[in-house]
């Protein structure tokens, strides 16, 4: 088995409205893909025997489960790039890229991002990355559906899709909990999580995330974060990653992992899940 620095984004693009046009609208009025299979970029990304490169692992999950933060320990972990597409369209959106005010009345505009954009920004910052030296990946949130799942099945491998699923009630909770620095733009979470256990579920704790001090009283919330909101989220979420579950599942490289409470209790179970438990002590050592 093969097992963040976050981008500031410009001020006039809100948050939210980048999340939503990534993940899948919450209202039943969603803007439909307007993915052609015949203009999709050609991605010169050269394939590879796993014995001669390093591991090329996809992580999914609800949005606030905490891909980013276990695709980011994971990356430094085994020495390979992080790559989340939420970041990979705000620093187009930063930039003055060729698509990049394109992206923008799309983002502004609420609608999803086409197939033919996120393949571009991939493939962009994959032979980026390749040209730098960098072998292997870890994909944050990305591909969302069975057809950016069967794009990228024919341009690379994947080795692993580690699907982190966390029990509802303790997620809702946690992304209600969500804060931004409204100075830095950095994301901390002030909810202290400690559910006992009942109905066969175990007790589970989360300690907060809190900010430094200099922080604390620039901290905003999401508008979107609101119960109802998020609950729906969850609930389309849900509904529109199954197909890409089963396509994984299907090819035997889905590993689904119940998160069982914060960093401290889960970061070493899903080491021993992934068959990294010694991994760690051995760079440790190293070092």
């Amino acid at each position: 088995m093969a097992a963040l620095t976050r981008i500031s984004r410009p001020s006039s693009i809100p948050f939210s409205n980048i999340t939503k046009c990534l993940y899948f609208s919450t209202t039943s009025a969603a803007q439909p893909e307007t993915t052609n299979n015949s203009y999709l970029p050609n991605i010169n990304f050269s394939r590879k025997d796993p014995k001669d490169r390093n591991v090329q692992w996809v992580f999914l999950g609800v949005p606030g489960v905490g891909k980013g933060t276990y695709a980011s320990r994971l990356s430094t972990l085994l020495g390979v790039p992080h790559i989340a597409t939420g970041d990979l369209v705000r620093e187009e959106l930063a930039s003055s890229g060729p698509i990049s005010q394109q992206l923008a009345e799309i983002v502004n505009q609420g609608k999803l991002v086409s197939d033919e954009i996120i393949f571009n920004l991939l493939s962009k910052r994959l032979i980026a990355g390749e040209a730098k030296g960098e072998s292997g990946f870890i994909l944050d949130g990305f591909p969302r559906t069975v057809k950016q799942a069967e794009i990228l099945e024919g341009v690379t491998d994947i080795d692993l899709v580690v699907n982190l699923k966390l029990r509802e009630d303790v997620l809702v909770e946690k992304c209600l909990g969500r804060r931004i620095c409204s100075q830095c733009g950095k994301n901390y979470n002030v909810a202290s999580i400690n559910v006992k256990g009942e109905n066969g579920n175990p007790g589970m704790s989360m300690a907060p995330l809190l900010p430094p001090a200099q922080c604390m009283s620039k901290l905003i919330t999401r508008a979107d974060d609101t119960e109802e909101v998020v609950k729906e989220r969850l609930r389309i979420y849900n509904d529109k990653s199954q197909p890409v579950e089963d396509f994984y599942r299907s090819r035997g490289k889905l590993l689904e992992f119940d998160l069982p409470g914060g960093i401290p209790a889960s970061w070493p179970r899903l080491l021993e899940a992934l068959n990294l438990d010694d991994y760690e002590e051995k760079r440790s050592a190293a070092a």
